[in-house]
């Protein structure tokens, strides 16, 4: 029989008798996905022993489940070799089940009662709710941050999303009418989207950032990107930008190229997607971690049930864990309302000829590993080479591309800071303040002026 092979999972629970106490069961299952449970069969190797009062507890079983759980099961009896042994099927419910005024959740193959957070949270999914949309007292409309608040204005009104006439309204009206109001109080998602500090209601509503030596065991620098949540996205790709990731430099003719790990927008679009499923009732900040070669996302989210990882890049609807939030973010023009998240990362990869983003899921979340282009790849080997080769011309071959890129970044902005041309040139502080010195020398530049607000002449 089909039957023999069967092992323990998500939706199949073995009992070799029956006890009541296994309307736990019933109900986790009930609560989940729906499921059945064989009773007189073991649950290490899906023996088969029967039970010798098949009969009674055929009649017994329904009657248990429709008093105590509230819930019809079907019971079936079968029968292998003689041993009659029983089928419970068990129905998904769409609402809560209790027994005896606790909740239980089939996870894989094992029961657990669900309590804290992690209740609030399957109580407001069963309700059709979800928990960024659940009120939160002695938090008012004064407590938020006008600045944000006045920020989101400015975004939604650029996007052209929102009217001057939808946005000619008082504070409070603008947060009704994105729904971020429940019942009277603001919702949990008008806190994280618009308080100054909203990792005070809710630890790790925020974005770590790390640069890892190569062997990931030991950190140079990192940073942490608080504040309201509609401004987090924003800060930290202008910071990983910035600080983290080597524009590499090389020209095409006489025109400048600069070549990045990943392209921006797709990177962005990896940071929204990553904030709108975010589970913040964990505690858990989304983390970066950033190497030479590839680039880390960990989040704790859920995965969609109904979606195949391996079809992510391809069209699905939107079914994002925090839809308030979202709402709001698609008002500032941050995101599209129809999934089409991964599809532009596809389409900037493609662009780009940099590789998708691997996404691995595990059980408390999804990490996504982004890899660099070939073209990035062979920049950043030929400037370790450049800055590592103790030969006298690769010395004078890294010094003169050095020198080039330094002149021409002073071409095209004569008035560039220092700091900018750190930025844009990957070269260090030292070097640049030698090449700077060199072509005054060579009296193929000048400053004008002060060092704060004069330019440059380049002769």
């Amino acid at each position: 029989m089909g039957l023999v092979n069967l092992k323990e999972n998500q939706n199949i629970e073995f009992k070799e008798i029956w006890k009541d106490e296994w309307l736990q069961w019933i109900c986790g299952f009930a609560n989940a996905d729906g499921g059945t449970i064989y009773i007189g069969r073991k649950d290490k190797n899906s023996e088969i022993t029967g039970v010798p009062n098949s009969k009674d507890l055929s009649e017994l079983i329904p009657q248990k489940t429709k008093n105590i759980l509230g819930i019809l099961v079907v019971v079936n009896t079968l029968e292998d070799n003689g041993k009659e042994y029983l089928e419970v099927k068990i129905e998904k419910y769409p609402f809560p089940i209790s027994y005896h005024g606790r909740y239980y959740l089939r996870s894989g193959a094992t029961n657990n009662e669900v309590t804290g957070q992690e209740l609030n949270r399957f109580m407001n999914a069963r309700l059709g709710k979800h928990w960024d949309g659940s009120p939160y007292p002695n938090v008012t409309i004064n407590d938020l941050d006008k600045e944000a608040i006045k920020y989101f204005r400015k975004e939604s009104l650029n996007s052209h999303r929102l009217t001057e006439k939808d946005l000619n309204v008082s504070d409070e009206v603008l947060l009704e009418k994105l729904q971020l109001y429940e019942n009277g109080y603001l919702t949990v998602a008008s806190i994280l989207l618009f308080h100054e500090n909203p990792e005070y209601y809710f630890t790790g509503a925020t974005i770590k950032i790390g640069y890892f030596e190569k062997n990931g065991a030991e950190i140079k620098y990192q940073d942490e990107i608080c504040g309201a949540l509609i401004k987090q996205v924003e800060k930290a790709i202008e910071i990983i930008y910035e600080k983290y990731l080597k524009g590499l430099i090389w020209y095409k003719g006489n025109h400048r190229r600069e070549e990045f790990m990943f392209p921006r927008e797709a990177f962005r679009e990896i940071l929204y997607n990553a904030v709108n499923h975010k589970k913040y009732e964990s505690g858990v900040p989304i983390q970066i971690k950033v190497f030479d070669d590839k680039i880390y996302i960990f989040n704790v989210g859920e995965f969609p049930k109904t979606l195949d990882v391996n079809k992510i890049y391809e069209e699905h609807s939107s079914r994002p864990y925090n839809p308030k939030i979202a709402g709001a973010f698609f008002k500032a023009g941050y995101i599209e309302s129809w999934g089409r998240g991964f599809e532009k990362i596809k389409e900037e990869c493609q662009e780009k000829n940099v590789p998708l983003p691997i996404i691995e899921i595990r059980g408390d979340g999804v990490t996504l590993k982004v890899l660099p282009s070939k073209k990035y790849m062979e920049l950043l080997r030929k400037d370790e080479i450049d800055r590592t080769d103790g030969t006298i011309n690769g010395t004078i071959n890294g010094t003169i591309n050095e020198k080039d890129i330094i002149l021409n970044l002073i071409k095209e902005k004569t008035n560039i800071t220092r700091k900018e041309l750190i930025l844009k040139s990957g070269i260090p502080e030292r070097t640049i303040a030698r090449i700077i010195s060199t072509l005054k020398e060579e009296n193929k530049i000048e400053r004008v002026g002060s060092n704060k607000t004069g330019y440059w002449k380049v002769n």
